[in-house]
């Protein structure tokens, strides 16, 4: 569960700085014409989405179409300030100036990103490189010029710590907090004109309504240094959660950090990695005992850095990542965080069209925060808000259930086959909506399958392998609406920009035409899923194609594949890759 020192480094920023790269560390957005923040995000909606490299105009759309319906209380954007060129994704943490004149959007786009937020009932956190400048010298991505250690209308040599070596000792509390993080210029934050300087950086981005402040690399910073920059801020209560990541027997511990805000809790990732990648899901009964105060710890299954460096899981753990994230929305520690960012195969990749994201699952973007399984979790923990764990069920090994409450239930099955149990839950008696594979329908139904709890409070499901199960009170399932179709599911291995497509003989799958074909979602890779409506007693003939980054189609062998729509429900299609 501890990552290492040297594996810590790399979560930060592995490469050379120059040619090769430098570790992305994140810079501030705050706002505040919107309610002010509190010190902690409100207990009934208290998840974000942190959609990594998102530009500011994806980030507003996602804000309207999927964060706001799905119930997410924040979002976490990615730096705006004016910072070094270059296509990578850490050049966005490395800032020359505080203009808002990066490669995601200039003023008027994250001006116009907080108000579309907001509107969508969606709070903004941004993230806040503060620690440090750049390496370097050149022409920021908003034209102004930098050498190191000078940067125009905001610091110059006397700014920065005398220390001018990479840390090269973690054990060091002074080698950690005044040296340089990857040869980055690191800005003296004791100094009260730096401390100034930032405050006025944070209180700028206040007017424009940002709600809160990740602060990057904040085990860089001493905590008293962080205190007096938020006594400078315009609001010094504005919602903080700070980086500081935990090292067995380091004197900077993220208990020192609490002070000033929450604290994302590293270890809540690496915990989850370890049981859902050859631990025992069973071993999760004591999620976060330990670790930081629920109310002061922000979790999360991986970010950025974490899903680069190995220490947590990552999208490329198929339905062990899948439902990571739903365990971690459902469990009651932390406020959750959902990391959703995009498909990489070097470290250095950084967003794919610039951070324009055209449509989701598209051009290398994940958008783990509009997945079914994930995005319908939001829902179940705010109406579960405030309740304690209940009723936990285990086989001992990598079957588990809970409730929470007497508002909510859940089942998570890491075996490799299905698992049928009747689980006794504190639910009301009554039909409830599986949120996992179906949407509840406003005034009761449900797109999906439906449970009935007794008034035993027991319920008999089977629970496929790599798959789950959630109910919760104001997600009824009386009344179900039964959708006909089809829901596709093939087993195909693909390597990196390789994505899975059906295609088919009807308008809706496309009309054969491969431009047409519709992308299955790779949520419980290998095995790639869509559900596509079509009218009852439709008889279709389809086939899989495979799409490589370039466009290019690879039709699967054989003769083509036929189906009958049933007169009620979906035709449940289990197929393999045919080479």
């Amino acid at each position: 569960m501890v990552t290492t020192a040297p594996a810590r480094r790399r979560a930060r920023a592995t490469v050379a700085l120059g040619a090769s790269a430098a570790l992305a560390l994140s810079i501030g957005t705050g706002l505040s014409l919107a309610p002010t923040a509190q010190a902690s995000p409100p207990s009934t909606k208290d998840v974000t989405a942190t959609l990594f490299e998102w530009k500011f105009d994806s980030v507003a759309k996602a804000c309207t179409d999927t964060l706001g319906p799905k119930g997410y209380g924040f979002v976490e954007v990615s730096p705006p300030q004016e910072h070094i060129q270059g296509s990578q994704w850490w050049t966005s943490y490395q800032p020359v100036s505080y203009k808002i004149a990066g490669r995601l959007g200039d003023r008027t786009s994250f001006q116009n990103m907080v108000n579309t937020c907001h509107t969508a009932g969606v709070k903004v956190i941004a993230d806040s490189v503060i620690n440090h400048m750049s390496a370097g010298s050149g022409t920021g991505t908003g034209g102004t010029n930098y050498t190191k250690y000078n940067y125009p209308g905001y610091y110059q040599d006397q700014d920065f710590h005398s220390c001018r070596t990479a840390i090269s000792n973690y054990g060091d509390r002074s080698n950690v907090q005044n040296c340089e993080l990857v040869n980055l210029a690191d800005l003296d934050t004791g100094s009260t004109y730096v401390q100034q300087t930032i405050a006025n950086y944070l209180s700028d981005l206040l007017t424009l309504g940002v709600d809160g402040f990740r602060i990057d690399a904040a085990k860089h910073i001493a905590a008293s240094d962080l205190s007096a920059i938020k006594s400078k801020m315009s609001n010094p209560s504005a919602y903080w959660v700070q980086e500081v990541i935990y090292g067995a027997g380091e004197p900077i511990q993220p208990s020192e950090y609490t002070g000033t805000g929450d604290v994302d809790e590293f270890r809540s990732g690496t915990w989850l990695k370890s049981a859902f990648n050859g631990g025992k899901i069973s071993d999760l009964s004591t999620w976060g005992s330990g670790l930081l105060a629920s109310g002061q710890a922000r979790t999360f299954v991986d970010n950025w850095d974490t899903e680069r460096n190995g220490s947590t899981l990552n999208y490329k753990y198929g339905n062990s990542y899948t439902l990571a994230n739903v365990f971690m929305l459902a469990y009651p520690y932390g406020s959750p965080n959902v990391y959703s960012g995009y498909a990489f195969s070097s470290n250095d990749d950084g967003p794919p069209s610039g951070g324009t994201v055209n449509a989701c699952y598209s051009d290398g973007w994940n958008c783990t925060h509009a997945w079914q399984p994930v995005a319908n979790m939001v829902g179940f923990r705010n109406a579960v808000s405030g309740t304690g764990l209940t009723n936990w069920w285990s086989n001992g090994n990598n079957a588990i259930a809970f409730g929470r409450g007497s508002k909510g239930y859940v089942a998570i099955n890491h075996e490799s086959g299905s698992i049928t149990q009747t689980f006794q839950t504190s639910l009301p008696a009554g039909s409830y909506c599986d949120v996992e594979h179906g949407d509840p329908i406003s005034g009761g139904g449900c797109t999906g399958t439906a449970y009935t709890v007794g008034s035993d409070g027991r319920f008999t499901a089977t629970v496929g392998a790599g798959d789950s199960v959630a109910l919760y009170v104001g997600a009824q399932g009386s009344g179900t609406v039964t959708t006909t179709g089809a829901s596709f599911a093939v087993n195909a291995t693909t390597v990196y920009g390789q994505n899975i497509y059906v295609v088919g003989d009807n308008a809706a799958l496309g009309g054969w035409d491969t431009g047409k074909a519709l992308l299955l979602s790779s949520a419980s890779y290998p095995v790639w899923k869509l559900d596509v409506t079509l009218p009852a007693g439709t008889a279709i003939q389809y086939k899989y194609i495979r799409k490589d980054a370039g466009g290019s189609v690879t039709w699967e062998s054989g003769s083509n594949r036929t189906a009958t729509v049933p007169a009620n429900g979906l035709i449940t299609l289990s197929d393999t890759w045919r080479n």
